[in-house]
């Protein structure tokens, strides 16, 4: 194939002078004299071997090839300028930092493989993740301080916007060893006796099941309380009694605890991605924002 040996400044001046029909005026919007731009078009003329405009001393008419140029032209100069956009997008989206906010159940069981998978195709973007409680990380979104969050609060709340993504049910935890670890649902009723043990009032989650169970008309008596889910999970390992967690808090590859879903009331919490309203991420975290969407909806 021959090669074409033409360059960009021909290209726009040409399409300059179709668009305007006049030399003059072509000159004037892309700021070269009228003989330099005449120039120009002369030298893609003998490049391409034809005429591309009919010219009179009044007017400047695009010839049949010329038509067919200039819609060839146009195409070329907007992929060129996509092109630039894409690359100077991916440029700037390979760098950077950004900053996650995160219920720390969120955090624990499916956040560090998202993180993982995310660094290794985007080893340049630093990832800072702020597990906190959920009205804590509402609160940092709001503020920026993070970028943005996930949590199971926000839907309600002025000033975020909350993209429902992963349903979330509470199941019993229980160790491995349990008379009930066999059983593949439990109904609420049948915690009566036992012992069971709860985050604290001010949680979130503890709020969530609480209403739930009130509407259903259950009443359970916790024999312990403590603050974090984890620790939690610990007194249940521990063989101090069982209880509620969100799904996603129990791995089901723990080697000393084992989910049982729980019924009669089913509870569940609705998760999601929270962001400022009105705001715009910026491309790395935008990029990390999607990467997690994809990661939530993958396990719904």
């Amino acid at each position: 194939m021959a090669r074409i040996n033409f360059d960009l400044q021909q290209l726009e001046a040409f399409v300059a002078v179709a668009e305007r029909g006049s030399f003059r005026a072509a000159a004037d919007h892309i700021h070269l004299s009228a003989p330099a731009l005449s120039r120009r078009i002369d030298k893609l003329e003998t490049i391409l071997g034809a005429r591309l405009f009919n010219r009179t001393t009044r007017d400047v008419e695009l010839t049949p090839l010329g038509r067919v140029f200039l819609e060839r032209s146009r195409a070329a100069l907007d992929d060129l300028e996509s092109a630039m956009l894409g690359i100077s997008d991916i440029a700037a989206s390979r760098s950077g930092r950004l900053a996650v906010a995160c219920v720390p159940s969120a955090a624990i069981s499916f956040l560090p493989s998202v993180v993982r998978s995310f660094s290794e195709h985007y080893p340049l973007i630093r990832i800072r993740v702020m597990d906190e409680a959920s009205g804590l990380v509402l609160s940092s979104v709001v503020s920026g301080e993070s970028d943005f969050g996930i949590s199971f609060l926000g839907s309600q709340m002025p000033g975020v916007e909350f993209e429902p993504i992963h349903t979330d049910p509470f199941v019993l935890a229980v160790p491995r060893d349990h008379a009930l670890a066999g059983r593949e649902t439990l109904d609420w009723p049948e915690l009566e006796g036992e012992r069971l043990i709860a985050v604290a009032r001010s949680s979130g989650n503890r709020q969530l099941l609480d209403d739930a169970l009130a509407k259903a008309g259950v009443n359970p008596s916790y024999r312990f309380e403590v603050s974090h889910i984890a620790t939690l999970l610990g007194m249940v390992e521990a063989g101090l009694g069982l209880a509620a967690v969100p799904q996603l808090a129990l791995s089901p590859m723990h080697p000393a605890l084992a989910g049982i879903a729980l019924c009669k009331p089913a509870v569940s919490r609705v998760l999601g991605l929270v962001t400022r309203r009105g705001a715009t991420l910026r491309a790395p975290a935008q990029m990390f924002h999607d990467y997690l969407r994809l990661a939530l909806k993958a396990r719904s």
